[in-house]
């Protein structure tokens, strides 16, 4: 008698299937302008239940496992392709927005959940918790596959917020679950202040020290491998199952997996550069992996029969994250940083949500909560509008709201964004006003370039822009943190004066 795998093949057949016709349709999907991201969800939601594909498939145990193990390869990856400059130009701002900003988020979106949905506050400040952070998976592979070449401190900003805002968004949907859970038991008098202030310390005070230290030691211990830059590729598993290590010991002892996985990378990047840089085709490879996996499992995970009853309040629970919730949070934690408005509408905009709020909303089915699938039906809705509206919009919003850098072989962009005439940024603010017959301003005895940190009044970053008199000024290049030219703009009838012979 033969033995049957039947066991083995089927369900192989269909998960390879499923990821060959995911990334397939992706292909396609990003020609219309859509993300990968959003074909690989479709593809499960299409194979599911509910779909012509009909699978039954409710394991919320299995896609929660899946789901934070890609988590940890996406961010691993993340943390790996950001360079330490870029990680000091976003770091202030992004941690702001990955703590004050989620918390924000979180109770503005709840405000929406109890009014249109009608949940317990409790409920509704657990659904604001579950989308109240930015996506990794989502920001990284989109600003990726976008094409958009934004100004350093837009970019670095929206990358380390996504990687970092994971934790708070893990702590405040623990948090409320638990209290959720002794509410319903009589207990929630042992949740006070202080246990919770204590809890949220220790999670990321133990994911920074462990990340940054363990990266520091094994950075030490990556050169002294025989041969090691000749293996990209054995490189790139041994430092997946190293954040893997990083992620489940950490959390184990209390701390953040999340963030010590995050910061694992950066120091990495950071002391063993060429290592890193031999692995990070591969790491790629895992990433999208990694990605296609959670979001079609994700995906099979929906049933959109049991959506449809509540669609009309999810979206606008939507609506009220994408447009008044996430905006008004990002607003108040940049404008003391002296972002500029289109900065911050920008960053607003692309507050994408994915894999995170989905896998979040698996929480309350594992606790058991009574309104645990009213949050993952929210979850799902808010994902697929952010995905299909933010997710689509992300270079055209670029370039309307003037945060977008030209490549530097396009000539005509280059002149349209920082002029036609590049100065060396020590050049005399005073000679520059008297030979293009400018008004000098205050301070005209200084330097362009600190001139120019003097009334930005933040880090300079390429792209900066600041008007003089009638004309005005943009940092063009910088070398080490140092602006080394500067473009000068002047209106037409001024370009044709000083073009004119003699």
């Amino acid at each position: 008698m033969a033995l049957n795998l039947d066991f083995l093949s089927l369900p192989l057949l269909a998960a390879s299937a499923l990821i060959f016709i995911s990334v397939l349709a992706g292909v396609f999907s990003t020609r219309l302008g859509f993300s990968f991201l959003l074909a690989f969800l479709m593809t499960g939601i299409f194979a599911g239940v509910d779909g012509p594909g009909g699978l039954d498939f409710s394991d919320y145990r299995l896609s929660f496992w899946v789901g934070n193990i890609a988590l940890v390869i996406i961010l691993l990856d993340g943390g790996l392709r950001t360079h330490y400059p870029t990680f000091r130009t976003g770091l202030k701002p992004a941690l702001v927005l990955a703590s004050l900003g989620v918390i924000l988020t979180a109770a503005f979106t709840a405000l929406a959940a109890v009014v249109l949905l009608g949940l317990s506050w409790t409920s509704a400040f657990l659904l604001g918790a579950v989308v109240g952070s930015t996506d990794a998976a989502a920001v990284f592979s989109l600003l990726k596959t976008s094409g958009v070449q934004l100004n350093e401190r837009v970019s670095a900003t929206l990358e380390i917020e996504s990687g970092m805002n994971d934790p708070m968004a893990v702590y405040l949907t623990l948090t409320l679950i638990g209290l959720a859970t002794a509410a319903a038991t009589g207990s929630a008098y042992e949740f006070t202040f202080t246990l919770v202030a204590t809890s949220l310390i220790l999670q990321f005070l133990w994911g920074a020290l462990l990340g940054i230290g363990i990266g520091r030691v094994f950075a030490l211990l990556l050169p002294r491998l025989p041969k090691i830059q000749e293996i990209g590729s054995v490189i790139a598993l041994l430092l997946s199952m190293a954040g893997l290590v990083v992620f489940a010991f950490t959390t184990w002892i209390g701390g953040s997996g999340f963030l010590a996985v995050y910061l694992f990378g950066i120091v990495l990047n950071r002391r063993a550069p060429e290592i890193v840089k031999s692995a990070l085709s591969a790491l790629d490879g895992y990433a999208w992996l990694s990605q296609a996996l959670m979001f079609v499992l994700l995906g099979l995970l929906v049933t959109p029969s049991e959506i449809g009853r509540t669609v009309w309040p999810a979206l606008g629970v939507a609506l009220v994250l994408m447009f008044i919730a996430r905006p008004l949070a990002v607003a108040i934690c940049l404008l003391p940083l002296r972002f500029s408005r289109h900065e911050i509408i920008y960053i607003a905009w692309v507050g994408l949500r994915g894999a995170v709020p989905i896998v979040l909303a698996i929480f309350p089915f594992i606790a058991d909560l009574p309104e645990a699938r009213v949050i993952f039906n929210v979850a799902f809705v808010v994902v697929l509008a952010s995905l299909l509206f933010q997710g689509s919009t992300i270079g055209w919003f670029a370039k309307r709201m003037g945060v977008l850098l030209p490549a530097h072989d396009d000539s005509s962009g280059v002149r349209a964004t920082f002029g036609d005439f590049t100065l060396q940024a020590n050049v005399s603010v005073t000679d520059l006003c008297d030979f293009y017959g400018l008004q000098a301003p205050a301070d005209a005895n200084l330097p362009v370039d600190l001139w120019l940190a003097k009334v930005v009044k933040r880090p300079l970053v390429v792209g900066d822009r600041v008007p003089l008199d009638y004309a005005e000024l943009s940092v063009r290049s910088m070398a080490d943190g140092e602006v080394t030219t500067v473009g000068l703009k002047l209106p037409l009838a001024a370009e044709e004066v000083w073009q004119e012979p003699g």
